[in-house]
C-alpha cells in the first residue's frame, strides 16, 4: 500500500499547534464569527499543490505576503533569458540585475540555489522539498474576485438599514409568526457574516414580539430566550449561497456558534445554505421551456416540474416547521427526499446552461440546446437508453469539469418555499458580493460567463463590474416592497457599471432609499467602497444619501437628476480616444525583466529595416507619472489592421516576440 501524503507526525504537530500556544492550552470557548471570517479569508488565498520535482519557497514580494513554492527543475528547463520573467509571473517579485544574471547563467539545481540564496524563505523550506511533497501555493483568488471578509462594523448597520423598511411594513408591533415568516438571503455569503448579523437582529425583534404579545416560549433549560430565538430564526428565516463549498461549511459553522446550545445538536442548516453560482441559473419558466430566454411554450417538463416541486416543498416545509422537535437525522432524510424529487429538474436546467456555455455563437448554442432536448426526451421515453444518458451526463460533466467550471444554481428550484405563488421572493437580500471589472470577467471566470450575464440582464454593458450583475440578480429575487443592501465598488454609480446595475433597477420599479458613496474599508484591505440600499417599489421611509435626508437618490448616487445616460455631444466626436490596448509584454521594448530590451529592438531594425514600420514610441501612465516632460523610453509593436499571415511573412521576428507573450 502507498504511504499517506501527510504523515502522522505532521498531523500531530498541526493538532498540537492548534491546542497549545507558548506552552499554554488554548480555549476556543469565545470563538466568534469574526475569527471564522479571518480563517476563511486566509484559506481563500491558498491552494494545495503536490511538487513535481525539487522545490524551494521564495520570500514574498510584499511584507504581508506568503512564501511562494518554486519548482527548481521547472525553472532549470525554462529558457535562460526567460527565467527572471518566469519568477516574476509566479511570485510578483522582480529579481535584481545581479540575481537575474546569476539565474540566467545557472546550469544546475545547485547553481539556481546559489543564485536565489538571498530570496529563499528558509522558515518555510529549510531544505528543498522532494517530488511528491504537499505545498501551500498562494493564489490571487481573493484579489481577483474582490472578496474580503466583512467585519461587524459594516454588517451591523447594513443589515439594520436593509431590514428597517421590511419590519416597518409588518406594523409597529409585529406578531412573532410574521417575523418568523421573513426570508433573508446572502447570495455570496462567504463565511456567513451577514447571515449571523441578520440572525442576531431578527432574534432580538422576535424576543420583543414575544414580550409584547404576552407569549412565553417553552425553551430548554440549557438555552435562554435570545438563544432560542436565534435558533428559530436560523432554521426558518436565513438562506445563503456561495460558489465555494468551503464557504458553505464555514457559514454553517458561524451560525452554529451563534446558535449553540450545550445539550442540543447543531442547528440544521443544510436545506438553506447551498453551494452554486448565484448568477448562473434558470427560472421555472425557463426550465419548462428548456431555454435560457423566457419563452411561452411549454415542453413535457411542465407537468414533471409541478409535481416534483410540490413534493419537494412538502418535505422542506416539514423541515422548516419542525424546529428542535425533529432530530437532525430525520431532517437530513427529508432533505434527501426533497433533493431526490428535484434532481431531474436540476438536471434539465443544467443541460440548458451547458448548451449555452458550449459555444460562443447563438446558432451553435441553439443547435446544442436542440440536441440535448432530443436526448432528454429519448431518456424520458426509455430510461434504459444508455446512449442518451451518456450524452446528458457528458454535457453536464463538461460544464462542471472545465478549467473554469460552472456550477449552476436554479433559485426557484433550490428554495421552492421561497418562490411559491403567494410569496415569490425574498424579503431582504444582504451581502458583500465580489467586485470584478467587466474586462476581467471572461479571463477570470471563463469565456462564456460574460456572455451569460449580458444575456440574462437586459441593457447590461460588457464593461460593467460583476457586482452590478449581483444587484440585478438580487433585485429580481425580491418580493415587491422588499429590500436589498449591498456593499459595492465605489464606481457602482458611474459609467458602464451604473448602466448595468442601478440605472436599470431605477428605471424598472426600484428605488435607492439609502446610500453611502465612499466608505473606507475597516480592515487591512486598502479599499474604498459604496454601500447601497434598494427597495423594489417606493420607500416608506425617508431617503438618505451620506446620512443626509434627500428627496431622491438617482442611479448616479446624486440627490437630483435622472437615471439615464447623458446624451453624447456630436461636436466632441473624434477629439479623443482611449488609445491602443497592449495585450502583453511581448509587444513592448523596454529595459526591464518583463519586456524585450531596447538594444534588441535596434538589432532587429538593423537586420530588417521593415521592422521600423510597425515599431512606435510608447507613452502610458508610467511616463505621465514619472517624467515632467512625458518623455518616452518604451516602444511598442503595432501591426494595425494587417492580417496575421501578412505580419508573419513581413515581420517574422516581431511575430515571434508577440507569440511569446500570448
Amino acid at each position: 500500500s502507498t504511504l499517506p501524503l501527510v504523515s502522522d507526525g505532521v498531523i500531530y504537530r498541526v493538532l498540537e499547534n492548534l491546542l497549545i500556544l507558548d506552552g499554554e492550552r488554548l480555549s476556543y470557548r469565545t470563538l466568534d464569527v469574526e475569527q471564522i471570517g479571518s480563517v476563511y479569508e486566509t484559506m481563500m488565498g491558498f491552494r494545495l499543490e503536490i511538487t513535481s520535482g525539487q522545490t524551494i519557497a521564495l520570500k514574498p514580494a510584499k511584507a504581508s505576503g506568503a512564501p511562494v513554492p518554486v519548482s527548481l527543475e521547472e525553472l532549470l528547463k525554462t529558457k535562460p533569458s526567460d527565467r527572471a520573467k518566469w519568477i516574476k509571473d509566479l511570485t510578483d517579485y522582480t529579481l535584481t540585475s545581479t540575481m537575474s544574471n546569476e539565474v540566467k547563467e545557472a546550469d544546475s539545481i545547485d547553481g539556481l540555489l546559489a543564485a536565489l540564496e538571498r530570496r529563499i524563505a528558509r522558515n518555510a523550506t529549510p531544505q528543498p522539498l522532494a517530488a511528491g511533497a504537499i505545498t501551500l501555493m498562494p493564489t490571487d483568488e481573493r484579489r481577483k474576485t474582490g472578496s474580503h471578509y466583512t467585519p461587524r462594523s459594516l454588517t451591523e448597520p447594513i443589515v439594520r438599514k436593509t431590514l428597517e423598511p421590511v419590519l416597518a411594513q409588518l406594523g409597529e408591533d409585529p406578531a412573532p409568526d410574521d417575523i418568523l415568516e421573513l426570508k433573508i438571503c446572502d447570495p455570496a455569503m462567504g463565511s456567513g457574516a451577514f447571515l449571523v448579523e441578520a440572525c442576531r437582529q431578527l432574534a432580538d425583534k422576535l424576543v420583543e414580539a414575544w414580550a409584547f404579545h404576552g407569549y412565553r416560549p417553552h425553551f430548554p433549560e440549557d438555552e435562554d430566550e435570545v438563544l432560542y430565538a436565534r435558533r428559530l430564526v436560523a432554521q426558518r428565516c436565513l438562506y445563503g449561497v456561495d460558489k465555494n463549498p468551503m464557504a458553505v461549511d464555514l457559514a454553517k459553522l458561524s451560525l452554529w456558534l451563534a446558535t449553540l446550545a450545550r445539550n442540543h445538536p447543531f442547528t440544521f442548516l443544510d436545506h438553506a445554505l447551498r453551494s452554486g453560482d448565484s448568477l448562473v441559473g434558470l427560472t421555472k419558466k425557463q426550465i419548462v421551456g428548456f431555454h435560457w430566454e423566457p419563452e411561452d411554450q411549454e415542453t413535457f417538463l411542465g407537468d414533471m416540474l409541478r409535481e416534483r416541486m410540490e413534493r419537494a416543498t412538502t418535505f422542506r416545509s416539514q423541515i422548516l416547521s419542525a424546529g428542535d422537535d425533529m432530530l437532525p437525522e430525520m431532517k437530513r432524510k427529508k432533505l434527501e427526499n426533497a433533493d431526490s424529487a428535484l434532481n431531474p429538474i436540476r438536471m434539465a436546467g443544467d443541460l440548458v446552461i451547458a448548451a449555452f456555455f458550449s459555444a460562443d455563437k447563438k446558432s451553435k448554442r441553439q443547435d446544442a440546446r436542440n440536441g440535448l432536448m432530443l436526448h432528454l426526451e429519448t431518456w424520458k421515453r426509455n430510461r434504459g437508453d444508455l446512449e442518451a444518458w451518456r450524452s446528458i451526463n457528458r454535457a453536464v460533466n463538461e460544464l462542471r469539469g472545465e478549467e473554469k467550471p460552472v456550477w449552476p444554481f436554479h433559485w426557484e428550484i433550490e428554495f421552492p418555499e421561497v418562490f411559491h405563488k403567494e410569496r415569490h421572493g425574498f424579503d431582504a437580500i444582504v451581502g458583500n458580493p465580489p467586485f470584478m471589472g467587466g474586462s476581467k470577467i471572461s479571463s477570470t471566470l471563463g469565456g462564456g460567463y460574460l456572455s451569460w450575464a449580458l444575456c440574462i440582464h437586459e441593457g447590461a454593458h460588457g464593461n460593467g463590474d460583476l457586482v452590478a450583475h449581483f444587484f440585478r440578480q438580487a433585485f429580481g429575487l425580491l418580493r415587491k416592497g422588499r429590500t436589498l443592501g449591498f456593499i459595492a465598488t465605489n464606481t457602482i454609480g458611474q459609467g458602464d457599471t451604473r448602466t448595468t446595475g442601478l440605472r436599470w433597477i431605477c428605471e424598472n420599479g426600484g428605488e435607492i432609499f439609502d446610500a453611502r458613496r465612499r466608505v473606507k474599508w475597516p480592515g487591512l484591505a486598502a479599499v474604498v467602497v459604496s454601500v447601497v440600499h434598494v427597495i423594489r417599489g417606493l420607500s416608506p421611509l425617508p431617503r438618505r444619501l451620506d446620512s443626509i435626508e434627500v428627496d431622491t437618490i438617482s442611479a448616479f448616487l446624486f440627490p437630483r437628476g435622472g437615471n439615464e445616460d447623458p446624451l453624447r455631444l456630436e461636436s466632441n466626436a473624434g477629439l479623443s480616444f482611449m488609445g491602443c490596448k497592449v495585450s502583453g509584454p511581448g509587444f513592448l521594448f523596454d529595459n526591464t525583466d518583463t519586456a524585450t530590451p531596447v538594444d534588441e529592438m535596434r538589432r532587429l531594425v538593423e537586420r530588417n529595416p521593415l521592422n521600423q514600420e510597425v515599431i512606435f514610441p510608447y507613452i502610458g501612465g508610467e511616463e505621465l507619472n514619472t517624467s515632467p516632460t512625458h518623455a518616452h523610453h518604451r516602444y511598442v509593436i503595432n501591426f494595425g489592421n494587417r492580417s496575421e499571415a501578412e505580419c508573419a511573412q513581413t515581420w517574422p521576428a516581431l511575430m515571434d516576440l508577440v507569440g511569446q507573450s500570448a
